[in-house]
């Protein structure tokens, strides 16, 4: 298929494509390289310089004729977006639907979208499958579930088949060393690890004394490779089937911040000091998906994110 990956220079979507690539699809990427950036993109792809608020870049590129698109460009830090909603409201909200507006008017309808465990909020029970309650806690994850919602309007009123693929964490770079970009200020733990591995900041350990394995919160690390195996695979299911689709991509059991921590400083071989803090209000201390209908649907199980295989494929690159 030709494929337009929107966001496709930033840190998912530049794996994305190349899993899109190794699956023998024809792919341009769109990017305003905000937070993407060059040296992630393939010379043999097409690369289109616009942005998503601007509905004219969108029609001039769906007018190039896609199969289907993939939509990788929201912001995403879950803090940031408490104080600063407007800014979310108009990348998330107002710039999907331009691209959905631009992508139904040029006819390509099909659609994989990057959606959020974020739309699911405070665990009623863990681990977090489908059907858990979506009542998010911070305004990112309101954005991601009012564009799944938009989505299936689409669905019924313009027959565009979706797959929205939540998951919590992305951690990881590519096992074959292709994709070398550094995610631009990065707020996930595993490569604030590595930055603290350098010397280059000082870091913390917000709760120790939570209810888990060790005292520290388990969060769910999947490897991004794993997770672009998933968009290429829900990709070929919606065009096989011509149906939508809603999966939880999740390890099932999760890693705590200390597993982490321990893994890093035993591949890095650097002493990685941090330092014990209270808690974060709002922080639960276990958060973690199911990945059993993504498997029964897709054939999807995640293959590189064992916590020892995330860490060595990120130090590789910030080494």
């Amino acid at each position: 298929m030709k494929v337009l990956v929107i966001g496709g220079a930033g840190y998912i979507g530049s794996h994305v494509v190349k899993e899109l690539m190794a699956a023998g699809h024809k792919v341009t990427v769109f990017d305003n390289l905000s937070s993407g950036l060059r040296v992630n993109l393939f010379p043999e792809n097409d690369f289109i310089y616009g942005n998503i608020l601007i509905p004219s870049d969108l029609d001039a590129a769906f007018a190039r004729g896609f199969d289907a698109f993939v939509h990788l460009a929201a912001f995403k830090a879950a803090g940031e977006s408490m104080v600063a909603p407007e800014k979310y409201s108009v990348n998330n909200i107002t710039g999907t639907l331009n691209i959905m507006n631009a992508a139904v008017a040029h006819n390509c309808k099909k659609m994989i979208f990057s959606s959020s465990a974020a739309t699911f909020g405070e665990p009623q029970y863990l681990p977090m499958d489908e059907n858990h309650p979506q009542n998010p806690i911070n305004y990112y994850g309101f954005t991601k579930l009012e564009i799944e919602r938009f989505m299936g309007w689409y669905d019924q009123l313009k027959g565009m088949r979706f797959a929205a693929l939540r998951y919590f964490n992305a951690a990881g770079y590519d096992p074959e060393g292709k994709i070398r970009g550094l995610e631009q200020k990065p707020e996930n733990l595993l490569p604030r690890i590595m930055e603290a591995a350098l010397g280059q900041r000082e870091l913390k350990v917000f709760g120790t004394d939570y209810d888990t394995r060790d005292g520290t919160c388990i969060r769910d690390y999947v490897h991004v490779t794993d997770l672009a195996r998933a968009h290429v695979m829900a990709l070929d299911y919606i065009a096989k089937n011509d149906k939508s689709l809603k999966l939880n991509l999740g390890t099932e059991k999760g890693t705590t911040v200390k597993e982490l921590l321990d893994a890093a400083r035993k591949i890095t071989g650097k002493p990685i000091p941090a330092e014990d803090a209270p808690r974060r209000p709002g922080d639960p201390a276990s958060l973690y998906a199911t990945s059993k209908l993504a498997k029964e649907l897709l054939g999807w199980e995640p293959k590189y994110s064992d916590v020892d295989t995330l860490v060595k494929t990120t130090w590789e690159v910030y080494k």
